[in-house]
């Protein structure tokens, strides 16, 4: 019986010793989550800086997991040693029961402290490197804005006189065709000319006949008016009478 108090006693003792192991683990591992991002931590303004920029922050979180991890291993083992030898040598007392089921609880806690502190910190690790992400493109995009913008300028004006050429080209281009027509207009009506007085000349005949037929249509109108000047008068006279 001394014997099993023992090794009851000897588990009791390491399991003592991994909760307060684990519990300081725990405790520098929530401030080392709570002092990323503030400025004393990173000596600069929170809002330029990333919460975890830092490769020895980085290491620092990691192995600081990695030692609560085994810790945590340790302490499940100690515990499935201290549920196996209660039912092998059948240790009795509710004292016994009361132990075991304080030190599960210690472990399920710490579980739980240890999952919630570490998924904070990588929750706030990825949102800051999401905001340095933005933050390098919102200054890139300040650093270019300016010179896109006159280059925007530059090209807009280019585009402008490029338009306005355009338009002074077709311009240009209805009236140099505008002036062809009237010179082809002109060469026309002076081929027609010349034709006419080079027929006229070649008969003179047909001269003379359209002289004749002018001054023949010259005499019958000026018959045609003194017969109607005649009938005028001899109307009036006959109305006055």
């Amino acid at each position: 019986m001394s014997v099993e108090t023992n090794n009851w006693e000897e588990l009791r003792r390491q399991a003592r010793q991994l909760e307060n192991e684990i519990d300081l683990k725990l405790v520098s591992f929530s401030k080392l989550g709570t002092s990323y991002g503030s400025p004393e931590y990173r000596n600069e303004n929170s809002d330029t800086v990333p919460l975890l920029s830092s490769t020895n922050s980085d290491h620092m979180f990691e192995t600081m997991a990695l030692e609560i991890e085994q810790l945590l291993s340790k302490l499940t083992d100690v515990n499935d040693k201290m549920i196996s030898y209660c039912q092998t040598q059948a240790v009795p007392g509710s004292t016994v029961t009361h132990t075991l089921q304080r030190h599960r609880d210690i472990l399920q806690d710490c579980t739980h402290e240890f999952q919630k502190t570490k998924a904070n910190i990588q929750a706030r690790k990825e949102r800051e490197q999401l905001l340095s992400s933005v933050r390098k493109d919102i200054d890139a995009y300040k650093s270019s804005s300016g010179l896109n913008r006159r280059t925007d300028l530059y090209l807009k004006e280019h585009e402008h006189l490029r338009n306005s050429e355009k338009m002074v080209d077709d311009q240009i281009s209805i009236a140099v065709k505008t002036k062809e027509e009237l010179l082809n207009q002109r060469l026309a009506m002076k081929a027609i000319q010349t034709k006419m007085t080079t027929l006229v000349n070649r008969f003179p005949i047909i001269n003379s006949l359209i002289q004749r037929i002018n001054l023949r249509k010259r005499r019958d109108s000026i018959i045609l008016a003194l017969v109607i000047s005649a009938c005028l008068i001899l109307f009036l006279m006959y109305s006055f009478h």
